[in-house]
């Protein structure tokens, strides 16, 4: 019997991407055939709300010791841990359901009060961290982003007890999902009745993310410098300076005592092995995320594209041949710029075929929605999202500065326009009168020709691929995972639907660590301008401009993401990286 205990800041809310991995992995076949029980283990984040909003649409509270409800059997253990750290908690199960193959699953959730929990229960964790692991907690504790993931470790473990998952009967793998649940792995380690097997999900290298946005070169410095220091077996800390001040960088460092760390791609791999001393021995498996894969009517399709391309042109007052897209999330991991870049190449090429197309990006810094009335006053006063105005309720600092760019391209380009929308959602409720009443958020998936994904860091990027399967041509950079994963799903001859931009291809004269090191950046713009050209050049070839060949896009995504799909990584990366740690029972023999 295997049981399977996610620590993870996303248990109930999809705040990044792993809200997306947790819900198409529990969901898929191959993971609900092999697991037993699946606890979401979280700090409680707010006592606001009542009792039945706590766990989510449909989600099933059975205890909750802030809004008096006790209908469970593990009420008396549930007390007693209580009364030991001083906590709140609440347990129940939350509803996920996958939004293709309609497969739901009820994995239980227990969220953890972790703010008065006795000084001298965290000191006392903090020092066997430090003893056997080497952390210093005393050098982070002013981040409460460290602090309450190590007050998680113990009653999260208590708990996961107290629920009878950890028994000798039975195998418990406790998933520490980005530095977030590391304490709680750790703390895993620690337990001297071996009740746990411990993993790191590693779904990027926060060092890695750090030094890729700071350095002018990017991620053409970087990833040049990764394929030199791998051969000179040199960590971040010889190649950068020590990064031991920076508390996610020490806790990844010390995952190389847990017994296996899952890495969402092959550079995470990489990066992983240059965290420090130790990481290069460590285990370390290869676990891609999945991809979804729909299969769209191709009359759905052509639809989705018609009513984008009228919003564009109620926006604009003229009708595209051509939609492209990108949805993300406003940070400089992303490399929007180099979206820019590549539209001005294709408003060279269209200039002379006389085709026309828009770019929406689908992007903000804000955590949620603008309210709707806000949205109204700027669409009537200054014409929002054609026109922008800094400030509240409009554009923020990174916005402000993205939005610059773009007035700029559309002030220069004819046959070419970026709608930069910079709100959360997307519909008329959500983004004004002139979108069709009748759009929806999947329309921008669905319609699109091409989706832009040409980040400079992203350790996989499922949103990049998320519109394969829509017959969209996915135009990722080299330093997305997900490139490899594509590659690999697609065999030796590649796909139509996948451009893949060799930024981090660059090959410096001479070809030497220093070099990288030192990569300027107006060399790396140089080198950048010469990568948009090339992907122009394919987007302009591949376009579909027939209704058949949208259909054959459709086909290819399809085909491509079905040997891409969560179930494909349940079964064939992520279950035997967690079946290949040992049982506590095969220790004892």
């Amino acid at each position: 019997m295997l049981n399977i205990v996610h620590v993870t800041h996303e248990a109930i809310v999809k705040v990044g991407g792993i809200g997306t991995v947790l819900e198409g992995l529990i969901t898929s076949k191959g993971y609900s055939e092999s697991v037993s029980r699946t606890l979401l283990l979280c700090p409680l984040f707010t006592t606001e709300g009542d009792a039945d909003s706590r766990l989510g649409p449909r989600g099933e509270v059975q205890y909750s010791s802030i809004d008096g409800r006790w209908d469970s059997p593990h009420r008396a253990a549930f007390g007693e841990i209580q009364q030991r750290f001083h906590t709140e908690i609440v347990y129940g199960r939350r509803h996920l359901r996958d939004p293709i193959s309609g497969l739901e699953a009820w994995p239980e959730v227990a969220l953890i009060d972790v703010g008065r929990i006795p000084h001298d229960i965290v000191n006392d964790l903090k020092r066997r961290l430090f003893e056997s692991f080497g952390v210093e907690s005393s050098r982070y504790e002013n981040s409460w982003d460290y602090e309450q993931y190590v007050r998680l470790a113990e009653p999260g473990l208590a708990v996961a007890r107290a629920l009878g998952l950890a028994t000798g009967t039975s195998r418990c793998v406790v998933v520490g999902h980005e530095f977030m649940g590391i304490p709680t792995a750790l703390a895993a380690k620690l337990c001297h009745d071996n009740a746990f097997q411990t993993a790191y999900h590693a779904h990027e290298v926060s060092t890695a993310r750090k030094i890729v946005e700071d350095h002018p070169g990017h991620d053409t410095s970087f990833y040049n410098v990764l394929r030199l220091a791998e051969k000179q077996h040199l960590s971040f800390g010889d190649l950068y300076g020590d990064q031991t001040g920076y508390y996610r960088h020490a806790l990844i460092g010390a995952t190389r005592h847990l017994d296996v760390s899952l890495a969402v791609s092959d550079y995470v791999v990489e990066e992983l092995r240059r965290v420090g001393p130790g990481m290069e021995e460590s285990n370390i498996k290869l676990c891609y995320n999945g991809v979804p894969a729909y299969r769209v009517d191709p009359k759905e399709a052509a639809q989705s594209k018609r009513l984008l391309q009228t919003y564009a042109e109620n926006l604009l007052g003229e009708r595209p041949h051509h939609v492209f897209t990108h949805v993300t999330r406003m940070t400089p991991s992303k490399g929007l710029w180099r979206d820019i870049n590549v539209m001005y190449e294709i408003e060279k090429a269209f200039r002379k075929t006389g085709e026309s197309a828009v770019l929406f990006v689908l992007s903000t810094e804000l955590a949620g929605a603008r309210h709707r009335e806000d949205i109204r006053h700027m669409e009537k006063w200054w014409d929002w999202p054609v026109a922008h105005r800094e400030g509240v309720p409009d554009l923020s600092g990174g916005e402000a500065l993205f939005y610059q760019a773009v007035q700029a391209f559309n002030a220069r380009s004819r046959q070419c326009k970026i709608l930069f929308i910079n709100q959360f959602g997307f519909n008329r409720a959500l983004c004004g009168e002139r979108m069709p009443s009748d759009m929806q958020f999947v329309d921008i998936r669905r319609g699109s020709d091409v989706e832009f994904g040409q980040s400079i860091y992203e350790p996989f990027g499922i949103a990049q691929v998320e519109a394969l399967s829509f017959g969209a041509i996915c135009a990722l950079s080299d330093a997305c995972g997900c490139a490899k994963f594509v590659s690999r799903a697609a065999g030796p001859g590649g796909s139509m639907n996948v451009i893949i931009a060799e930024y981090a291809g660059f090959r410096h004269a001479p070809d030497t660590m220093d070099s990288y090191m030192h990569l300027s950046r107006a060399a790396r713009e140089v080198h950048e301008a010469s990568i948009a050209k090339d992907v122009a050049t394919e987007i302009v070839k591949r376009l579909p401009r027939t209704p058949r060949d949208k259909e054959a896009c459709i086909h290819r995504g399809y085909e491509l993401a079905s040997r891409m799909s969560w179930d494909v990584v349940a079964r064939d990366y992520f279950l035997p990286a967690v079946d290949g740690v040992a049982s506590p029972l095969e220790m004892l023999v």
